[in-house]
């Protein structure tokens, strides 16, 4: 199969219609209309329905666009990597990272390595721990950045010594503002604002020492962002590492930590048997170097 065609097919597929396709590739319609049939044919399955203006993804085509699409990214990355390994350290390194403490690590090996390396790019993923154990599974990120409790039997991982205190996020005028901690019987009736990864609400819940199935949540979210709204509108109280709270704070909104305290650490993590360019190994060294810790295990090429 032609990347070439993969390429044109991801074409059709945004623009909705063949023409105009044609003329953003700079070739004929005719040419892409035939290989798109012949695509279909190779696949045994229409990925087009067909109108006179416009053409749409059948289901089988949704499905194809969004693997094509990891298909490029991953052939373009490889490109990159080879075209910049030379001498000189350079290429790009693609890192996922939570929000938490870690990420005032992260942004600083980054200047630090940056000095040294300045030919080096990076590509920074923002999500929760679930999200971005998919893109190391796809080969989408080099490494991973994540907050425990973290499932890391299908990576390599070391432990970095960076943690964070659990604690709520509400607003500064709330009652519970003026607290210096936040217990257990504080937090069983309060609406909670909760992480949504299934593995965060089972160790909360353990916490309070109830079943999951007995928590208030108003709402479960990804990042902090959209949470702090809700906040700040009287919606509910986030349950929330402090390092997130930190790298956003917002004037009217306080932090509050568990008592007794709750605390997290968090893991570099990749995916097992993975072969790092050099500039991804030495970055990972640094990584844990600002962290305490040293690296023994990390593959090169």
């Amino acid at each position: 199969m032609d990347i070439r065609v993969l390429k044109y097919f991801l074409a059709v597929a945004s623009e909705g219609n063949i023409t105009k396709a044609a003329e953003v590739l700079h070739i004929t319609q005719p040419t892409l209309s035939r290989q798109l049939m012949e695509l279909e044919e190779e696949l045994g399955t229409p990925l087009f329905l067909r109108g006179k203006r416009k053409i749409a993804l059948t289901e089988s085509g949704i499905l194809f666009q969004q693997r094509v699409r990891e298909i490029i990214t991953l052939l373009e990355k490889a490109e990159r990597e080879i075209s910049d390994e030379n001498q000189l350290v350079g290429g790009v390194i693609s890192i996922g990272c939570v929000e938490s403490m870690a990420s005032l690590l992260l942004s600083e090996a980054m200047a630090e390595f940056s000095d040294r390396y300045p030919l080096v790019r990076y590509e920074v993923y923002t999500a929760n721990g679930d999200d971005i154990r998919e893109k190391l599974d796809s080969g989408a990120l080099d490494i991973g950045i994540l907050v425990e409790p973290v499932e890391t039997s299908k990576y390599d991982f070391m432990r970095l010594k960076v943690t964070d205190r659990w604690g709520l996020v509400m607003r500064s005028d709330d009652k519970l503002a003026v607290k210096e901690s936040i217990d257990v019987n504080d937090l069983l009736d309060l609406p909670l604002i909760v992480p949504r990864r299934t593995i965060v609400k089972e160790e909360i819940a353990d916490w309070l020492g109830i079943g999951s199935g007995q928590l208030n949540i108003a709402a479960s979210v990804n990042l902090l962002t959209n949470a702090i709204l809700l906040a700040e509108r009287k919606l509910g109280y986030i349950v929330t590492i402090e390092g997130a709270y930190l790298i956003r704070p917002k004037e009217g909104i306080r932090f509050i930590p568990f008592a007794p305290a709750k605390t997290s650490g968090h893991v570099v993590a990749w995916k097992k048997n993975r072969i790092f360019n050099t500039a991804t190994r030495l970055f990972v060294e640094q990584l844990l170097q600002l962290a305490g810790e040293e690296l023994d295990i990390v593959k090169t090429k």
